[in-house]
């Protein structure tokens, strides 16, 4: 019987892992890989305390950092996925894709995934002008024409941040409605070198070895045009991994997890969650670490102080 595990190993579980075996609560920690979404991006420059890292470097650094404290206090299940999470009478019973473990309390920090850009090219080119993340790869394209598919507040924030080093910056969106609120739609709009174009929707992805264009279509007149862009940046929504918990806890409309801001708690005791996955406002990799180092204070006080 384990005091805690962890579900999943990017930067939210690997911060709550080494606090959890500092504190000598007996852990297990389940992931497929380490890193999290982050392993896909080529450089990162705000992960605080590195100014410039690759993803997979970074993947490395955590694996190392939770490894470190593997023992007496720390399992580590790398390769593994949860398939499903059960009540039971003293606590939880978290299936595996290899095994069954059981424990007093649980931490989900098993992300999301990404809503690909599925049209002809797209996959040819992610990581190579293909991104889905403005804050962690923009920087690279400082001084090139970009493109931002997806006209939600992550979108139009987006846009804003490449608009401070791309001297043009077009938002596509298939209407003439946003996703986003007005306020945000409004002074992102204002910007000089952000571009909308209305009724138009991505049709295929040119290039050679990087991305040198997008095919668009205007869907009322049918007419085609090629954007010269360097990069595509793609944010119509996330997925969150947490379909394996069986509604045991309450998600939101997108399927995230519902979370008290002061201590990551979930709608059922026992259960907290971190990151990606929950209905936190931001999703940044620093924010993850932070809110599962919370969630981790919480859950020592849980099971030792009370």
């Amino acid at each position: 019987m384990y005091d805690l595990i962890i579900l999943g190993g990017g930067p939210a579980g690997c911060a709550a892992a080494v606090y959890s075996a500092r504190k000598q609560l007996k852990t297990a920690l389940v992931a497929t890989e380490f890193g999290g979404q982050s392993t896909v991006s080529e450089k990162i420059y705000n992960w605080i305390g590195t100014p410039e890292i690759s993803g997979m470097d970074l993947g490395k650094n955590l694996k190392s950092h939770v490894m470190y404290y593997k023992g007496e206090f720390l399992d580590v299940f790398e390769g593994e996925s949860a398939q499903l999470v059960e009540k039971t009478d003293n606590g939880f019973l978290v299936k595996t894709s290899k095994q069954e473990l059981h424990t007093k309390s649980i931490l989900v920090t098993t992300g999301s995934s990404r809503r690909k850009l599925d049209i002809p090219g797209a996959s040819d080119y992610e990581n190579k002008g293909i991104i889905y993340c403005a804050s962690c790869d923009g920087p690279l394209f400082s001084g090139q024409p970009v493109v931002v598919v997806g006209t939600g507040n992550a979108g139009f924030e987006s846009a804003a941040q490449l608009a401070a080093y791309c001297p043009s910056v077009t938002i596509l969106n298939r209407s003439d409605k946003f996703r986003a609120d007005d306020i945000t739609i409004k002074a992102v709009s204002a910007m000089p070198n952000v571009h909308i174009k209305l009724f138009t929707e991505p049709v295929e992805v040119i290039g050679e070895k990087f991305v040198s264009g997008l095919n668009v279509r205007n869907n009322q007149t049918g007419q085609e045009e090629t954007l010269p862009v360097n990069g595509i940046f793609v944010e119509i929504g996330q997925i969150p991994n947490t379909g394996y918990l069986n509604n045991l806890v309450n998600l939101n409309e997108y399927g995230n997890i519902v979370t008290d801001p002061r201590t990551q708690k979930t709608s059922l005791p026992g259960i907290w969650a971190a990151g990606d996955c929950t209905d936190g406002h931001y999703h940044q990799n620093n924010i993850a670490a932070g809110d599962a180092v919370k969630a981790l204070e919480d859950i020592y006080l849980e099971l030792k102080a009370k």
